[in-house]
């Protein structure tokens, strides 16, 4: 089970960007002003977990 939540993440705005398909810089932007609330800074690594990502965007994310 360990494995599966290990796998479940993704780790920096590059790898974000691209599972949401936006840009990089709009990923950023987001990510710093707050716009994705599901994502944690990790020793200055952005982070979020897959499945609460796309919870939000389907507006399942209960903040």
């Amino acid at each position: 089970m360990a494995d599966d939540a290990k796998d479940d993440l993704i780790w920096g705005v590059q790898q974000i960007a691209k599972e949401i398909g936006r840009g990089e810089r709009q990923v950023y932007h987001m990510l710093s002003s707050g716009a994705l609330p599901v994502a944690r800074k990790v020793g200055g690594h952005w982070v979020v977990p897959r499945r609460r990502l796309w919870a939000f965007f389907n507006g399942a994310e209960a903040a």
